[in-house]
């Protein structure tokens, strides 16, 4: 077991929009290579798969139906620290029908908490730059993992290009030798990776990827089909195919929606797509569709949040508007985010947290458009992520190394 070492760390969040270095050009390896300018088209076209995936906690309450709800005003949330001690933790999942809780700590380990102390399920440290946004950003789960044993990861390797990779497990083991990349993706600069993957309802993997960064779209990647940069990816994995295929309905080889500028955590509730979507200099969002709706065009750099980009006039047909946005007067970078379905506060059941990394309030928004507040301002600082475990309670992630249980302080 690995000994947790409590650390302050560096005021620096995966999801910030300060600018970042130029990599490094990525070296040849037997892997899929896709280049931030062109998508690669050589995989084949296969249907759509219809299995479904376990990606938000589906953990009923029973309560709910039995006894009267109150409204959330009469809600008082409070926390407690469940964990602490990790290394810029930076998301915390648990596999379909698993009680397991794996923890993504971004200098490229994961801690898998079964029980008991967390200790270390596999550890790419060597594999990864962790520098400013860079690192292990990204873990996932098939819907078949209890037969398969396969994972997926998303990191930033040492070249400074995003990997997707699968991996095998052995029990509480991570089988580091197993790692295999099967897609690679050109990074133009050090911020700006996404790196969100989840398995979604349709039972394809599907990727969070931002504009490429630097500052102010300069890459030109937003509003581009061509890229896999500012885009949600959308691939086919998993048994009989042999490194990914593309799945029918996507809008240009891999991509399957654009416009995203640095959609650093989303997340699927049922076919409903939560995005916080990371803004420039003013606005920060919360987008919500119903992914069965189309390819969609999230807008940026033709809008930041739901205002023209540099000001002025601008065409906003075909846009995504935001659900609910607010400006840099509250904060400086939003952090998404899960949708609560326990069955210890019945009443959260189908509101979407997310949090400010510089202010560090947390607040929840369902999909009428309703935010509450649940804590102030100073609450979170550095809140980098969020975690649902098995029972679909959310807990609050810092890069103070914690992980807060959401609790009902009202009883």
């Amino acid at each position: 077991m690995r000994k947790l070492v409590a650390m302050i760390l560096p005021a620096v969040l995966a999801a910030a929009c300060s600018s970042g270095e130029t990599p490094a050009s990525s070296s040849s390896l037997n892997t899929t290579t896709v280049s931030s300018a062109t998508v690669a088209a050589t995989s084949t076209s296969v249907p759509d798969s219809t299995a479904a995936g376990s990606t938000a906690s589906t953990a009923a309450s029973s309560t709910a139906t039995t006894q009267a709800l109150r409204p959330l005003s009469d809600i008082v949330l409070g926390s407690t620290e469940a964990w602490n001690g990790f290394e810029s933790p930076v998301l915390m999942v648990t596999p379909p029908n698993d009680s397991r809780l794996f923890v993504v700590e971004q200098p490229g380990r994961v801690d898998v908490i079964d029980g008991g102390a967390p200790e270390v399920f596999f550890d790419i440290t060597d594999r990864v730059r962790f520098q400013g946004e860079q690192g292990l950003l990204g873990l996932a789960f098939p819907p078949d993992f209890a037969d398969s044993d396969v994972f997926y990861v998303d990191y930033v390797n040492n070249d400074g290009d995003t990997v997707i990779a699968s991996m095998r497990a052995d029990g509480n083991v991570g089988l580091v030798d197993s790692l295999t990349e099967i897609l690679r993706i050109d990074q133009p600069a050090a911020n700006h990776n996404g790196g969100m993957v989840q398995f979604g309802p349709d039972g394809n993997l599907w990727i969070g990827m931002g504009d490429g960064g630097g500052a102010n779209d300069q890459f030109g990647n937003g509003q581009r089909e061509d890229t896999p940069l500012a885009a949600l990816l959308r691939i086919t994995v998993g048994p009989g195919v042999d490194g990914y295929q593309i799945p029918d309905g996507n809008r240009a080889g891999e991509v399957w929606a654009i416009g995203l500028r640095n959609p650093w955590r989303w997340t699927f509730d049922g076919n409903d797509l939560w995005i916080a979507d990371v803004g420039q200099n003013r606005i920060e969002e919360v987008d919500l569709i119903d992914w069965r709706d189309g390819t969609p065009n999230f807008g940026w750099s033709i809008q930041e949040g739901s205002s023209c980009f540099g000001g002025g006039d601008c065409d906003k047909t075909g846009l995504v508007q935001p659900l609910y946005e607010y400006t840099h007067d509250e904060g400086c970078s939003i952090t998404g985010g899960s949708v609560y379905h326990g069955s210890a506060i019945p009443e959260l059941t189908g509101q979407f947290f997310f949090a400010d990394y510089c202010s560090g309030w947390v607040r929840s928004i369902d999909k009428s458009g309703n935010v509450k507040e649940w804590f102030p301002a100073g609450t979170f600082p550095g809140t980098i992520g969020f975690g649902v475990d098995a029972a679909g309670e959310i807990y609050v992630l810092t890069n103070q190394g914690t992980i807060n249980r959401l609790v009902d302080a009202g009883n």
